[in-house]
């Protein structure tokens, strides 16, 4: 007889403790989230922030959060697709846009707080590596920049990934966020140094304006698939540049802008009666009982 140990009995499920939901889902990181929130009990319930970077197919979203018991509160929020009101319409998930739509959250953080004169960040960007540092306030006193640390979720955080340059643009927009270069595009693991030029090219759209140019000339049907778009709008791997920068600049004069749309607005009842096309109807028992019924007579008939 085969020797059969018992691995899991009465003992074990008696003491099991099941994991939290958004664990269960795969959602939530609570090992890093603990480090994340957790605030020395010195600071008398001074809010502790992070700055939350996700990114879906079609969007990035950034969000200045703070958590509380109650949960957790969003003090400021920005994303990629309103870029559409400063000029980028395309590619707005890039590197370029990431950088950018970071630059908008950090503007719209300290314009919210009344600091958005005082600290101004990086207003040209060069590619250099910059921390924000105090600055003299109104009353002639040294006034600490708004700090947040990053929280990039379950994304993996290899060198040049589209979180650190939502990182790098709020870094440049004046917030504080800890941080080194080594996880930047451009940064040379060997000599341990940071390319500025490359980092530089990778906040203007460089990258992508490379990209066009070496399509164009090697694969023209695919150029035109790929960047179908662009083409539409008259744009040109040489304008890009120039578009990042007036955004850039756009962005500074006037962090709450909205898009224009000719589009009559819809009201709540309206997106209501949207939001309804995507919401299950409940069933009640006796719906269910007859779904169940249609489905054997289905199964029978095929049969």
């Amino acid at each position: 007889m085969a020797f059969h140990k018992l691995v899991k009995n009465s003992a074990y499920y008696s003491r099991y403790q099941t994991k939290y939901k958004r664990r269960q889902q795969g959602k939530t990181d609570y090992y890093a989230r603990k480090r994340l929130i957790t605030q020395a009990k010195n600071k008398y319930n001074a809010p502790k922030y992070r700055m939350v970077v996700r990114f879906t197919n079609k969007d990035i979203i950034t969000q200045m959060v703070t958590s509380e018991i109650s949960g957790d509160k969003i003090f400021a929020s920005a994303y990629g697709h309103e870029l559409k009101a400063y000029g980028i319409k395309h590619g707005l998930t890039n590197w370029a846009a990431a950088y950018a739509t970071g630059l908008l959250l950090a503007r719209r953080v300290l314009s919210k707080l009344g600091l958005d004169e005082q600290f101004q960040g990086v207003e040209e960007p060069d590619g250099e590596f910059t921390l924000t540092e105090a600055a003299e306030g109104e009353d002639g006193e040294e006034r600490r920049p708004f700090k947040a640390n990053l929280d990039v979720g379950l994304a993996r955080t290899s060198t040049g990934a589209r979180v650190f340059g939502a990182m790098k643009g709020a870094s440049d927009g004046g917030i504080l966020i800890p941080h080194s270069e080594k996880r930047f595009p451009g940064f040379d693991i060997e000599t341990e140094e940071l390319d500025a030029d490359t980092l530089r090219n990778y906040i203007f759209g460089g990258h992508v304006a490379e990209y066009m140019e070496t399509l164009a000339d090697d694969d023209e049907e695919r150029y035109q698939s790929q960047f179908q778009q662009y083409i539409d709008d008259d744009m040109e791997a040489e304008t890009l540049e120039e578009l990042y920068a007036e955004a850039h600049k756009a962005i500074r004069e006037d962090p709450w802008k909205k898009v224009e749309s000719d589009a009559p607005k819809k009201t709540k009842e309206e997106w209501k009666e949207i939001s309804k096309k995507y919401k299950d109807k409940k069933l009640s028992k006796a719906e269910k009982e007859k779904r169940v019924q249609e489905k054997i007579q289905r199964i029978l008939q095929e049969e």
